[in-house]
């Protein structure tokens, strides 16, 4: 089937999933020089934080054909997701019933002792797991699924007993240096989708955060050799890679101009030689260096997948 900008990919629950998202994490210090200058010019040159963008860029974004915008708790900017996502409802620019909002709630969730530190041994897995199920039940969401799972953590959740609801995705890191050539397999087994964030790279994270020994994918000899030959960004053949086999991409922009962009994939198709190539790349190489709760017991990144 012909990919176009309102395919949506049918999760195990029934509903259905548009397969670009737009993502909206931010970041304040802009501490990296990035092909994304222009958003820290813009925020300097207007005093604006990228949670002030993130508002700006969410409008754009539907304006532009974007049904899916893809947020968190710890992104510390749905206050201003929700209302420029209202606006653009109220306005008739798009009804609520074709947009597919993505939230995540992590550690804010979980027991702390009274020095605000992680209990772990009272977060257990599966009662969470039973709690999101109660609140689909409860109408209060549409879709449950997981980000970061590894496939013991899946496992977890798909041999729980009484399972009512499977997770309907499980979102990761994934691009042409990572392709997750193995979780993906598992989850397409068990019928879940796999959706990828940091598709061009995460060139825009904090040093605390990013892998600096990794180059930009965006960078990559065989990424530009290949965009310059379909006439496209660097950008847009990771976008389309990614759409091409069947993942979910979050390309997360303030600007304008890149947001446009990102969503153009669907007027070219990558050859199998194509595909070939870029499938070449990946050395499982994290852009994150994810240490926040290394020391849980159910840390995902120990294990090769």
């Amino acid at each position: 089937m012909a990919l176009s900008k309102d395919s949506r990919i049918t999760l195990n629950d029934g509903n259905k999933m548009p397969i670009i998202a737009l993502g909206t994490f931010s970041q304040d210090d802009f501490q990296l020089p990035t092909p994304d200058d222009k958003e820290k010019e813009k925020a300097v040159s207007t005093g604006k934080t990228p949670n002030d963008l993130v508002s700006e860029a969410i409008k754009v974004a539907i304006k532009v054909g974007y049904r899916h915008i893809d947020g968190a708790y710890i992104y510390g900017n749905e206050a201003k997701i929700g209302p420029a996502i209202n606006e653009m409802i109220a306005d008739g620019t798009v009804k609520r019933e074709d947009l597919f909002y993505t939230g995540k709630f992590g550690e804010n969730l979980l027991p702390v002792d009274e020095n605000g530190k992680l209990i772990y041994d009272k977060a257990d897995l599966c009662a969470i797991w039973e709690a999101l199920e109660a609140c689909k039940d409860a109408g209060l969401v549409k879709s449950i699924g997981v980000s970061n799972f590894n496939r013991r953590q899946l496992e977890m959740i798909l041999n729980k007993p009484g399972l009512k609801y499977k997770p309907v995705c499980n979102q990761v890191e994934c691009h042409p240096y990572l392709a997750q050539k193995k979780l993906l397999e598992f989850c397409k087994k068990n019928d879940i989708v796999l959706v990828a964030y940091s598709v061009l790279g995460s060139i825009n994270t904090s040093m605390e955060w990013r892998n600096l020994n990794i180059p930009p994918v965006l960078q990559d000899p065989v990424i530009t050799k290949i965009a310059q030959k379909h006439n496209k960004s660097p950008a847009q053949v990771s976008i389309r890679n990614t759409i091409q086999r069947g993942i979910v991409a979050i390309a997360k922009s303030f600007t304008p101009e890149r947001i446009e962009e990102n969503i153009q994939v669907f007027d070219f198709q990558l050859t199998e030689e194509d595909m070939k190539q870029i499938d070449g790349l990946d050395n499982n190489l994290h852009y994150w260096n994810v240490k926040l709760f290394s020391d849980h017991p159910d840390y995902p990144f120990h294990d090769e997948y």
